[in-house]
Formats: structure tokens, sequence, C-alpha cells
């Protein structure tokens, strides 16, 4: 009896800590995004040119993504239970922003090949009035496998099962192993076509910047860079939405198990991509750089740029 009692508190113990360790970095990055956030409004250059709107939105989504999923990854750990409707209501905002970064990001690189390939048409296309319709765009694009794994649902579970108390995780909606594949051929539809766009743009600018040379050379690099960066943080993305899969499998061999494997994903895979790779853009661009900068330092490095 004194083992059991002595096996139970080692484990709660380690949960708190992991706990608290999850809590800490989710107040760091969170920290980092909103001064990422502040930085974007502090200059006009920022909230008029569409590469920073759309950088903006990818702040704004990875750090509700993060609150939500810390939020729900608390009450995995400690065994608190909520009913089926309302783990379905905190789930539809996660689903959604678990897509939006990703297409956000398939969206700056369609900027950058503007840019670059059809420089003459830039200020046309990419203006801020195209770039606010595009986020409505990407909005509406990142609902559809959100709203297919709901109608799944809907078309499966009884009315009886949204009274049911669980502990809130995506993959209790999946009540049928169907749907669980309909939701991975969703996701991997969207990153087959997310790539091809990736690799073309990339291809394209390489392309052009063989044939430029001088300023227009150094230019275009850059755009190579940035393109790469962006296939970079889609790869990244990726992996995050092959985790439920492997959540999926490991939950029904043991569930202690599956909270290990779910801690080690989000700290790898959700918490850490979606916190670093905003940052390296943000340091990449010389503009925001110095923005940035004035802002850590309280104004003491301002300069003109």
């Amino acid at each position: 009896m004194t083992s059991n009692s002595s096996l139970v508190g080692s484990d709660l113990m380690q949960q708190q800590i992991k706990a608290i360790i999850v809590q800490i970095l989710v107040m760091i990055f969170l920290c980092i995004n909103l001064l990422l956030i502040i930085t974007f409004y502090t200059k006009e250059c920022f909230y008029t040119t569409p590469r920073y709107i759309l950088f903006a939105v990818t702040l704004l989504s990875d750090s509700l993504l993060l609150f939500m999923s810390d939020v729900l990854l608390i009450f995995t750990y400690f065994y608190l239970t909520m009913q089926v409707w309302l783990c379905i209501i905190i789930s539809i905002p996660i689903l959604l922003y678990l897509v939006v970064t990703p297409v956000t990001l398939t969206a700056m690189t369609l900027e950058r090949y503007v840019a670059i390939c059809v420089p003459l048409r830039h200020g046309e296309l990419c203006s801020t009035r195209n770039t606010m319709r595009s986020i409505l765009i990407i909005h509406g694009l990142s609902s559809v496998p959100c709203i297919v794994v709901l109608c799944t649902l809907f078309a499966s579970a009884s009315l009886s099962f949204y009274k049911q108390h669980s502990l809130c995780f995506v993959e209790i909606f999946f009540l049928y192993r169907w749907q669980d594949h309909v939701r991975s051929a969703m996701y991997q539809f969207y990153f087959l076509i997310m790539c091809i766009i990736i690799v073309f743009s990339y291809v394209t600018i390489m392309k052009v910047a063989r044939a430029a040379s001088g300023e227009d050379k150094k230019s275009t690099r850059k755009g190579l860079r940035t393109v790469l960066l962006h296939g970079f943080q889609l790869l990244l993305c990726l992996i995050q939405l092959w985790c439920p899969f492997i959540e999926t499998a490991v939950l029904q061999i043991d569930f202690r198990l599956f909270i290990n494997v779910r801690y080690f994903n989000y700290i790898m895979f959700r918490l850490a991509p979606r916190c670093l790779s905003p940052l390296i853009y943000g340091l990449r661009d010389e503009t925001f750089f110095h923005a940035l900068k004035n802002n850590v330092f309280f104004c003491f490095f301002k300069r003109n740029v």
C-alpha cells in the first residue's frame, strides 16, 4: 500500500515538474511573440507592407495556438475532464490555426515570387487591400480540414456522446478509423499543394537569380533564402501535423505512454518551431531587426532605416 502511494506521489510530482517546464517555455515564447507583434505596430511601413502583414498573421495564429493547446495540455496532465461539446468548442480554433500558419507561409512565398519574378505588377497584385483579402482566403482555406473533421464527427456520434465527460484532445473526435484516414488525407493533400508552390517558386526565383546582375542579383539571392526558410518552416509544420497520427497509435497501446509522447511532441514539434521560426524570420529582416532592437533597448539604438 505504501509502495503504491509512493508511486502515485512520484507520478504526480513528475507531472507537476513537466507542467511547470511547459508553462515557463510557453510564457517565454509568448513574450517573444508579443514583442514582435508590438514591433510590427511601431512603424507604418510594417502594417502597410504585404510580407510584414502576413508575418504578423503567423505571429498571432501561433500565439493563439500556443495558448489554447497549452490549456488543453494542462487539462490532460491533471486528468481534468469536461463535456465533449465544450471540448469541441475549445478545439475549433486549435484545428483552424494549426493550418493557418503553413497556408500563410505559402502566401508569403507567393508574395516573394511576385516581387522578384513579376516586379512590375507587385504593387498591383500585393497591395494592402489584396493582402487583407488574402488573409480572409487563408482562413477560409484553413477552415476546410476543421469543417471536415467536425462533419465526420457529427455524422457518426449520437447526442449522448456530446454530454459525456472526457479528457479533451482531438483524438476523441475520431470514433472510427476512417475518420482519422479522412483527416490524414486532407492534411497530406494540403501539404502536397503547398510544397509544390514553394518548390515552383524556388526554381523560378533561382532562374531569375542566374540571369540577374548587381543589386538585382543580391536581392534575388535574399529572396531565395527567404523561400528556403519558408520551406523549412513548412517542414516543421508538416512534422507537427504527423504528431496526432503517432499519438493516436500510441493511445491504443498505453494511456500513460500517450501522455509522455504527447508531452515530447508538444515541446519539440509544436512549442519550439512555432516560436523560434518567427523570431528567426524577424531577425533576418534588417528593417524589422532595427525596430525590434529599438524596442528591446528602449530606443538607445535609434537610427534611420
